[in-house]
């Protein structure tokens, strides 16, 4: 019993990341079966390795994915082709110059672009694996083309059917943990105004925080995605992404506010409140304790500018 209790509270714990697990492997198993009715070459590799590629744990991350990966093949593909026809690439000195002039442009886009990434990579591809083949560059691209377009199709039809994990819920849940990290934060960095604390762990976790922050952007993002394409009423993640960034930007003015404990007079006036606002988020439900840090930090930049003229003074 106690065994099985363990196995099924790690399952809960790692639902998402099983979930994605189960997905890729349905993905390649399906592309696999197509690429080989289909009769690519080379059993329809690029397609299985395109439709693993772009599976990713949410469905607003598996568009996003395959989106990119669809036009940064195009891109790469098509240049390259044009690039094989005009350039003779069957000795070893033209297959460097071809691929000189293929790498090259396609590198400076990806550096501007992150859609095209990808790009580089499929016009060595269409140059060198094509002709290993027997296919011209035309052909090659348009092989490549299609393979990663059907393993993309693959992968996001999988992702929003086998198991979907939607991005709008691992937000919520993203920024729950988040809001939990920043209640259970607070009464650290507000008992040192007092007294002395230790500032490396509270900025470490401050850091943390910053990171989190970032996770649950590319999170809102793609959950955005998701509406566009599930055409449901989810509530828009903007405001909430928008109201987290201005809870972290407030523990900063905190954190640097309370670099060093407040003058005695000061810090004697100043301990009653704080003390009963790290009682209140001590005690009590998480979601009081959230609704508790929320409170105070608001006030963050008002009660930061008492304390620097308190100190001031």
């Amino acid at each position: 019993m106690s065994l099985r209790n363990e196995v099924r509270d790690w399952v809960r714990a790692f639902r998402p990341q099983l979930r994605f697990c189960l997905r890729a492997t349905v993905a390649a198993l399906v592309a696999l079966a197509i690429a080989n009715s289909l009769n690519f070459p080379l059993h329809g590799s690029w397609m299985v390795l395109t439709a693993v590629v772009v599976t990713q744990v949410s469905v607003g991350g598996s568009l996003r994915a395959t989106l990119d990966y669809v036009v940064g093949t195009l891109a790469g593909a098509v240049y390259a082709a044009a690039v094989g026809l005009l350039v003779p690439h069957v000795t070893a000195l033209g297959q460097a110059v071809a691929l000189t002039l293929a790498v090259a442009p396609l590198a400076l886009a990806a550096a501007l672009r992150p859609s095209f990434r990808v790009a580089p990579f499929s016009a060595v591809l269409v140059l060198l694996i094509g002709g290993a083949l027997g296919q011209n560059p035309v052909m090659s691209a348009v092989v490549r083309v299609l393979e990663v377009a059907l393993g993309g199709a693959v992968a996001a039809a999988v992702s929003m059917f086998v198991f979907p994990e939607r991005a709008h819920k691992l937000g919520i849940q993203a920024a729950s943990r988040l809001l939990r990290d920043m209640a259970g934060l607070l009464p650290e960095v507000l008992s040192a105004f007092t007294q002395s604390a230790d500032l490396n762990d509270i900025r470490r976790r401050q850091n943390d925080l910053g990171r989190a922050v970032g996770a649950f952007d590319e999170l809102a993002a793609e959950a955005r995605r998701e509406r566009m394409v599930f055409f449901t009423h989810d509530v828009d993640p903007a405001p909430l992404s928008r109201t987290l960034l201005r809870l972290r930007h407030d523990f900063v003015i905190l954190i640097r506010a309370a670099a060093e404990p407040l003058p005695g007079a000061i810090a004697e006036r100043l301990a009653p409140p704080l003390a009963a606002w790290s009682a209140r988020l001590s005690a009590g439900s998480p979601a009081r304790r959230m609704s508790a840090s929320i409170s105070l930090s608001r006030n963050s930049t008002i009660t930061h500018r008492k304390f620097r003229l308190r100190r001031w003074r």
